[in-house]
């Protein structure tokens, strides 16, 4: 692993959440949350969580976004 990585906020712990936790924490709905995927102000990566696809988020850009 190298500095970048150490300092990527992909590997941060608390700094992700899915789009399932984001839909819970921020009373958002999955379309909303696709839109600002669509539209470049979410950043997301392919997760799963017990074996099930989901949006791995940055959870300041879903912050941001609420705000």
């Amino acid at each position: 692993m190298n500095q970048e990585e150490d300092n990527s906020p992909w590997g941060q712990k608390g700094a992700t959440l899915s789009d399932k936790t984001a839909q819970k924490e921020f009373n958002l709905d999955l379309a909303e949350i696709l839109e600002a995927i669509k539209s470049g102000k979410l950043q997301y990566r392919h997760n799963t969580l017990y074996g099930n696809p989901c949006f791995k988020l940055l959870r300041n850009e879903v912050e941001d976004k609420v705000n």
